[in-house]
């Protein structure tokens, strides 16, 4: 038997975390795991944007940036479990963030920027659907971050998870830049020539 998608359980502006302890819903803890579950949403928006503009026979690497971007998506949903598991439950575990998934972002940050033109300038988000909705993931990626800092000041966060985030909003720079680059649009660079009125 299906169970019900609404319970009416959080209508009074409260819900549930890991272990059964009610919250409001605009607590730190809800605004750091519903961002990261905001960032993934926004990265599944990317991949099918990705699947639709990609051309394979131009840029052959095209499959291990959507390789990297699914993996993130899976952290993303263990990293928001995480958050959403006050450190006084049981299930919560020590650490979910191993140094080594920040390694894989930084080795795919390396393999990507090594190709890119050097940058002398602020880029402006915009170019291509996908690359445009990968700005938008990079800056999602940054409130997350903020978001989680927050919540740090009140619980025990392990520090890695802020460092796979930081070093996800890098990856998703580079890739922004990376998607505009393959789909032949010029980037737009910051004019910050100053104007007198």
């Amino acid at each position: 038997m299906k169970s019900n998608v609404y319970t009416r359980t959080g209508d009074g502006g409260q819900t549930s975390l890991v272990g059964g302890r009610r919250v409001d819903k605009d607590c730190a803890r809800l605004e750091s795991y519903g961002t990261i579950d905001e960032l993934n949403s926004h990265i599944g928006l990317l991949i099918s944007l990705l699947h639709a503009e990609q051309q394979p026979d131009l840029h052959p690497d095209s499959a291990l940036d959507l390789q990297v971007l699914q993996q993130v998506q899976n952290d993303l949903f263990v990293l928001g479990s995480y958050l959403a598991t006050p450190l006084t439950t049981p299930l919560r575990p020590s650490s979910i963030v191993t140094e080594a998934m920040t390694l894989s972002l930084e080795r795919h940050i390396d393999r990507t920027d090594v190709a890119l033109p050097p940058l002398h300038a602020f880029v402006l988000p915009g170019g291509s659907m996908a690359g445009a909705q990968c700005h938008v993931c990079r800056t999602v990626c940054r409130r997350a971050e903020r978001r989680i800092l927050t919540l740090s000041r009140q619980a025990d966060i392990d520090p890695r998870v802020v460092t796979y985030v930081n070093r996800l909003s890098d990856l998703l720079f580079v890739l922004a830049r990376k998607i505009n680059i393959n789909a032949q649009k010029d980037e737009i660079f910051w004019n910050n020539t100053c104007r007198n009125e």
